[in-house]
């Protein structure tokens, strides 16, 4: 008798259990971030080349601004950083994105990888010898964004190549989730670092870390054109893809939604002047200006983390609206913040609706395109990505000059909530937009 019972309670767990564990995997699967696409090797290995330098770019983000702001005490001038990166990005995000359609993208990426060590390590040289120009601080800062526009395009459009069409929203969540790690830990790390050992060892750091993920690059298989052989990348090849995605309003629009955002509503600029003189940090810098460069990234962080549902969204158009809405509204509240918790707060709700945007417009690039314009349609992403905010620092700078910081960060915000619902009543066929299937691509 007291066998039989004891088969029966074995026999009811046996039955129960699995029902539940494969509730509980479901309901996690719909939430947690979806780590599906680090199951293919390669794709693995460009993530990882990511998650090295996640932090230590982010660290060198910091040292810049924080540098010329030392330099010249001028909000202006961190502005000006903005506009002399912004040229490389635009010559070289564009033509990159032809180079990456024309050659083996691996080995573009380690000759682009090299590149960007060595300008972190030439801007580790000139603050620990105490040079003492912003001009050649901005000099290596464009040397450096010429090496980034020609790399984020190829590294980008490799993902395709790599992973299923359904996977391409979880790859983009995977890769924006680790930058955005290094985001939030870099700025912070920063902030601690700076009292402690001086911002010189900032850019030493970034450079070590993309000599280590130069080893995750050598190990990608070869990535050669699909459609022929290697071939020059010239002018022709770059105005191609400016007519190739002249017929893709879709794109298009996904690209003009991210100009909003980033150019009327990132207040970066605003960061080292706010961080001293609204939030109290000591003039050497200290954790408020950590904090305001972390916030953003903070929020992306926890929405990639939580992520798993953007897969299952299929109004890709839809998403990107309301999202671009959504960072508005926190540029806004970030604006007239009266203390910093309420600031990074803002900052951090802006971070998430920028991560949903990003996956979404990423996703729809990839979809969207053809293997052999993915490099170019990738080296508009990058300058309209990078490039914006570069440009939003030029206009944060000049306007708060002006009319101070509280009210250019909460204009650029108002700024960005008319400008979208403005382009989706004159576009609404990005509204409309719906991701592919599997079966569709």
């Amino acid at each position: 008798m007291s066998a039989g019972s004891g088969a029966a309670r074995d026999e009811t767990i046996d039955h129960t259990a699995p029902p539940t564990r494969t509730g509980l995997r479901r309901l996690l699967g719909a939430v947690v971030l979806d780590t599906r696409p680090l199951r293919v090797a390669p794709f693995r290995r460009l993530w990882a080349s990511t998650a090295v330098t996640a932090i230590g770019s982010q660290l060198t983000a910091v040292a810049v601004p924080k540098q010329v702001f030392d330099l010249t005490g001028s909000s202006g001038y961190v502005g000006l950083s903005g506009a002399v990166a912004l040229v490389p990005l635009l010559v070289f995000g564009v033509w990159g994105g032809a180079v990456a359609d024309a050659v083996d993208r691996r080995r573009l990426l380690l000759v682009t990888n090299t590149g960007l060590a060595v300008t972190s390590a030439l801007l580790w040289l000139q603050a620990a010898v105490g040079l003492g120009s912003v001009w050649v601080v901005l000099a290596l800062l464009g040397l450096q964004q010429a090496f980034f526009a020609v790399n984020q395009p190829t590294r980008s459009a490799s993902i395709a190549r790599l992973v299923p069409v359904e996977q391409l929203p979880a790859a983009a969540a995977l890769g924006s989730t680790v930058f955005t790690f290094g985001a939030v830990f870099g700025p912070l790390l920063a902030g601690a670092l700076l009292p402690a050992v001086g911002l010189s060892t900032l850019y030493l750091a970034d450079a070590l870390a993309l000599c280590l993920a130069l080893w995750s690059v050598w190990r990608l298989p070869p990535l050669p054109p699909l459609d022929s052989a290697p071939r020059r990348a010239g002018l022709r090849d770059v105005a191609d893809g400016f007519r190739y995605l002249a017929t893709r309003g879709v794109l298009l629009a996904s690209f003009l939604a991210d100009v909003i955002a980033m150019v009327a509503g990132m207040p970066r600029a605003l960061f080292p002047e706010m961080a001293e003189r609204s939030f109290g940090d000591p003039p050497g810098g200290g954790s408020a200006l950590g904090w305001l460069y972390a916030a953003i990234p903070l929020g992306a962080l926890l929405c990639g983390l939580c992520s798993g549902w953007l897969s299952r969204v299929s109004r890709h158009g839809v998403g990107v609206t309301a999202a671009v809405v959504a960072w508005g509204l926190a540029m806004v509240g970030f604006g007239i913040a009266p203390s910093l918790p309420v600031a990074a707060g803002c900052l951090a709700v802006g971070g998430a609706a920028d991560m949903v945007s990003m996956v979404f417009r990423n996703a729809i690039l990839q979809a969207a395109a053809t293997d052999e314009m993915r490099g170019r349609m990738q080296g508009v992403f990058t300058v309209v990505v990078a490039g914006g905010p570069r440009l939003a620092d030029l206009m944060h700078g000049t306007v708060a000059a002006a009319v101070g910081t509280r009210w250019a960060a909460s204009g650029g915000g108002v700024l960005v909530v008319l400008l979208m619902v403005l382009s989706v009543v004159l576009l609404p066929a990005f509204w409309r937009y719906r991701a592919p299937t599997g079966a569709d691509h």
